[in-house]
Formats: C-alpha cells, structure tokens, sequence
C-alpha cells in the first residue's frame, strides 16, 4: 500500500485531502506545518509528500531544501507542492527546487489523483527494477 504524507497547516483542507486519499486506496498520514512534517518523514519514510507551500513554523520550499540537503536519503520521495500561489515564478521556483509536481487550490481531486497514479506508477517501476526511493 501506498502512503502519502498531506502537510497543510489549514485543517479543514488536510482534512479533506486526506479523506479523499483514503477513499482512493492510499494510507493517509498528516502534518500541520514543514516542521512538522519532516519529522513525519524521517519516522515514517512516506511514498509520496503532499505540502502546502505557506506555512509557518516551515514552509514548504523550506521542507524540500531541508530534504534534499540534509536528507539525501529522502530525496527521491516525490514532492506536489499545493498552494494557492498561481504565479509562474512560484511554480518555477517549486519544480526547480526537486518538487515532481505542482498542484493550485482551490483543489481539483481529479487532477491531484491523476498526479498520485503518476507518482504511484513510478514507485512500482523502481521497486519492480530493484532500485529504492
């Protein structure tokens, strides 16, 4: 089974993502802030990371840098950053930084679980290839 990581500091949004996460089949875990969400991470090892950019405590460029300095190891989880930031720039910065995806809200369910299969189907080829995340 796979699980993904929702971080989103808005309740009511993680908690919706999350419900539509489990009804889709994954094992759904969540976080409140970056911070928080790293420490998810590292205890956890998620298959997939969805996170809210604005946030406090960690944002989530900050989570990802932290990741993919500190934690080489985790780097290859597949990040979708969400956020409500529609500028190019924003979603430039987001990719260029290793996020595999970029996802506005308000949210569009059938969009993020189109992204989801995505991630999943490259999950099972490495794991099919032997090659770890």
């Amino acid at each position: 089974m796979i699980t993904v990581l929702c971080i989103d500091d808005e309740a009511d949004i993680r908690q919706l993502i999350v419900e539509e996460l489990v009804e889709a089949g994954f094992t759904a875990l969540e976080a409140s802030n970056g911070q928080e969400g790293l420490e998810a991470i590292l205890s956890h090892w998620p298959d997939i990371v969805i996170c809210d950019i604005s946030m406090p405590v960690m944002d989530g460029q900050q989570l990802l840098a932290e990741i993919q300095m500190n934690h080489p190891e985790l780097s290859n989880i597949p990040f979708i950053l969400l956020t409500a930031l529609t500028d190019k720039d924003n979603m430039l910065t987001g990719l260029r930084a290793g996020a595999a995806d970029y996802l506005t809200k308000p949210i569009d369910f059938d969009l993020l679980l189109a992204k989801l299969t995505g991630c999943v189907t490259r999950i099972e080829n490495d794991r099919a290839a032997g090659r770890a995340l």
